[in-house]
């Protein structure tokens, strides 16, 4: 698990934005294809979407089997 989170953390650096095009919006040849937008607030979301959906499904199959033997 450590070696997981390690690894996951380097994954976050960003490059320095490239300097804006001197022609105006959508003039320039510098910009990264989908204009450099950050995906770690999106991949933190999901994590924690997974998590509780997970613990969601463990909690429900705990119940279940609760029940079944019963």
């Amino acid at each position: 698990m450590a070696v997981f989170v390690l690894i996951a953390t380097s994954g976050f650096a960003q490059d320095p934005p490239p300097p804006p095009p001197s022609g105006g919006h959508g003039m320039g040849g510098t910009q990264p294809p989908g204009g450099g937008a950050p995906i770690g607030e999106g991949i933190f979301i999901l994590t924690l979407l997974g998590a509780a959906y997970g613990g969601k499904k463990w909690f429900t199959n705990k119940k279940n089997d609760r029940i079944k033997s019963v």
